[in-house]
């Protein structure tokens, strides 16, 4: 019974390259804010319910808006993934314009520019300015 109580814990165990216990330290989210500016984020997105960011330098239909009502509030680990490869979730904007669909989000790398604290404070800036939608109907108590 022994080999079959470590079998079946065996595959709790999370695989080798699973994010599970993943976690940066806590950023300071002005110092985030300062980060969009200097990686010149702002270029290709708008932060809602941010004004005195400079403002984008693409067309309008290229603009991608972080933050604002979301059905679902953007996880941490999410963030982290779009900004260090965006071509894993690429805004539906850029899916449906009317040039034949990319695979690779039009958003360049800063892997190589961006350092660990501008990462870690720029999630820490962007991450609360995500607010989850509340339903348009009342939850009634199940009878």
């Amino acid at each position: 019974m022994g080999g079959c109580a470590a079998l079946a814990l065996s595959g709790c165990r999370p695989a080798a390259t699973s994010g599970r216990g993943f976690q940066l330290p806590t950023g300071n989210p002005a110092m985030g804010k300062q980060a969009f500016i200097d990686l010149k984020c702002y270029t290709c997105h708008r932060v809602d319910g941010i004004a005195d960011l400079p403002p984008p330098t693409q067309p309008p239909e290229k603009i991608v808006v972080l933050g604002g009502e979301v059905a679902q509030v953007r996880t941490y680990g999410r963030l982290v993934t779009a900004i260090i490869h965006p071509s894993q979730s690429i805004s539906e904007k850029m899916i449906t314009r009317p040039d034949p669909p990319s695979k690779e989000s039009p958003m360049p790398s800063v892997n190589e520019i961006m350092t660990v604290d501008q990462l870690i404070n720029l999630i820490a800036f962007l991450q609360p300015q995500y607010r989850e939608l509340q339903p348009l109907y009342e939850q009634y108590p199940m009878m």
